[in-house]
C-alpha cells in the first residue's frame, strides 16, 4: 500500500501537523510511505523518511529537499530534463486547520485527479466552521451544545449565564479558546479569540460534563473506533493537545452502558452520513442529563486518531479501496453546435 502523507500547511496548526505526520510514520509500519511537506509559503517538498524529525523543519533543513509540482494526475519533481512524475500513491491529508481542513487541499487534489483520504470540499466547509457544524448537526436531528455567535464588530453582550467558553469559529487544537468565569474576564478572552478569527462561538461551560470521542469511517460499511472517554481535566489547552497529537499507543474503551454507546455511535453515523465518505473523522460528544450532544467534528484528527482503532492500517487500506470518485460530466458541445447549425455557423 503506497501512501503519501501530506502535512504542514499555512496554518496556526502547522507544527501540530508535523507531529501528527511523524507519529503516523511509526504507526503505518507495513505501508510504503512518502512524505509531502507544505511549508508556510505553500511550497511542496518531498521529504525522505529518515528526515522526519521535528527539528528538520524548525531549522529550515527541509529547504534542501526536492521541490514538488502538482500537475494533472501526479506530483512531480523538477529536473534538468523537465518534470518527473512521482508514483507516491494515495494522498493522506494530514494538514490540520487552514489549507487542510477548510477545503483548499481537497479542491486542489480533486481538480488534479489525485486519489486522497480527507473530507471532500462540502464536508470540509461544514466541519471547519464551528457555526456551520452546529447548523448541519441540528438539521440532522443531532443535538448540540447551546450557543451564540459574536462577530468582532458586534457589541460585547453575552446572554448566556457564566461560566462560558469562548471559541474562534474557524480554528482547532484549543487555540484562542478561553473559559470565562465572570463578566470582568470577558473582554480579554474576546480580544484573544479575535486575534485568530472575526467570529467566535460562546457556549455554556459545563462543569464535570461527560465527554466521549468516537472516530470512524465508511468503507463497504461503517468502521467505528472504540468510544474514548478523554482526560477529565477542566480544559485541555494547546500544549496538552499538542502532546495528545503524538499518541500512537492504544487507549481503553470507555466504561459506559451499551445503550449510551449505541446512542453515540448512531449520532456519529448521522453526522458522517455520505458527506464525509473518503475520510476518517472523529466526533466529540457531550452527555448532559442522558442526552448525547455533538460538541465538535474533527475532520482530520491528530495522527488520524490511530490510537482509537484495533486495526488502523488495515482500515486505511480498506478505505483506499473504496474511495468515492467524482462524477464525470460529458461535455460534447451539443448546445453550441445546435445554435451554430440554426444560425448558419455565424454565432
Amino acid at each position: 500500500m503506497n501512501i503519501a502523507v501530506l502535512f504542514g500547511g499555512s496554518s496556526y496548526e502547522h507544527e501540530i501537523s508535523i507531529v501528527s505526520a511523524i507519529t503516523l510514520k511509526k504507526v503505518l509500519k507495513n505501508s510504503t510511505l512518502s512524505f509531502i511537506f507544505v511549508d508556510a509559503n505553500r511550497e511542496l517538498y518531498l521529504i525522505d523518511a529518515e528526515n522526519m524529525k521535528s527539528n528538520y523543519f524548525s531549522n529550515g533543513s527541509y529547504k534542501k529537499a526536492k521541490k514538488l509540482i502538482l500537475k494533472k494526475g501526479a506530483f512531480c519533481t523538477v529536473g534538468l530534463m523537465g518534470l518527473k512524475e512521482q508514483n507516491l500513491g494515495t494522498v493522506l491529508n494530514l494538514i490540520h486547520g487552514r489549507d487542510g481542513e477548510d477545503g483548499k487541499i481537497a479542491s486542489l487534489l480533486e481538480f488534479n485527479d489525485i486519489a486522497y483520504i480527507s473530507p471532500r470540499v462540502d464536508a470540509s466547509v461544514l466541519s471547519y466552521n464551528k457555526l456551520y457544524t452546529k447548523l448541519y448537526a441540528e438539521s440532522l436531528g443531532v443535538k448540540v451544545v447551546p450557543y451564540s455567535v459574536l462577530s468582532s464588530s458586534d457589541s460585547r453582550d453575552v446572554t448566556l449565564e457564566y461560566p462560558v467558553i469562548i471559541k474562534p469559529v474557524r480554528l482547532g487544537s484549543s487555540i484562542g479558546v478561553s473559559i470565562v468565569k465572570s463578566a470582568d474576564e470577558l473582554d480579554y478572552a474576546l480580544d484573544v479569540a479575535f486575534e485568530f478569527d472575526n467570529q467566535v462561538l460562546i457556549e455554556p461551560f459545563i462543569e464535570g460534563v461527560l465527554e466521549y470521542n468516537q472516530a470512524g469511517c465508511k468503507t463497504s460499511e461503517f468502521e467505528l473506533s472504540i468510544v474514548e472517554e478523554p482526560n477529565k481535566e477542566e480544559f485541555l489547552d494547546f500544549e496538552k493537545k499538542y502532546l495528545d497529537f503524538s499518541r500512537d499507543g492504544k487507549v481503553g474503551d470507555a466504561d459506559i452502558s451499551a445503550e449510551l454507546k449505541t446512542d453515540i455511535q448512531e449520532a456519529f453515523k448521522k453526522v458522517y452520513a455520505s458527506i464525509f465518505e473518503g475520510s476518517i473523522i472523529r466526533c466529540d460528544f457531550f452527555v448532559v442529563d442522558g442526552e448525547v450532544l455533538l460538541n465538535e467534528i474533527n475532520p482530520i484528527p491528530g495522527s488520524m486518531g490511530n490510537y482509537l482503532f484495533e486495526d488502523f492500517e488495515g482500515m486505511v487500506e480498506r478505505l483506499i479501496n473504496t474511495l468515492p470518485k467524482e462524477h464525470r460530466i460529458k461535455i460534447d458541445y451539443s448546445y453550441i453546435n445546435s445554435i451554430q447549425s440554426a444560425k448558419g455557423g455565424k454565432v
